[in-house]
């Protein structure tokens, strides 16, 4: 299971946070600048780790009924 969350402008993705990585990875010039910012944030990224387990291993038993 992995969490990610996505920024987009303009139809296009500039930043990505992947919890299978535990950082923000940037894919374009203004992306990279705010990977690069907001991955010297620890407490940030703790924050956006806890949201796997906070909504991925919640939720999973009930995708799973669904499905």
């Amino acid at each position: 299971i992995e969490y990610i969350q996505s920024y987009y402008f303009n139809k296009v993705e500039d930043v990505r946070f992947s919890s299978s990585l535990g950082k923000f990875v940037g894919f374009t010039e203004p992306g990279l600048m705010y990977a690069k910012a907001w991955n010297s944030d620890t407490s940030y990224l703790a924050q956006l780790n806890a949201q796997k387990e906070t909504y991925c291993h919640n939720n999973i038993g009930i995708d799973y009924q669904a499905a």
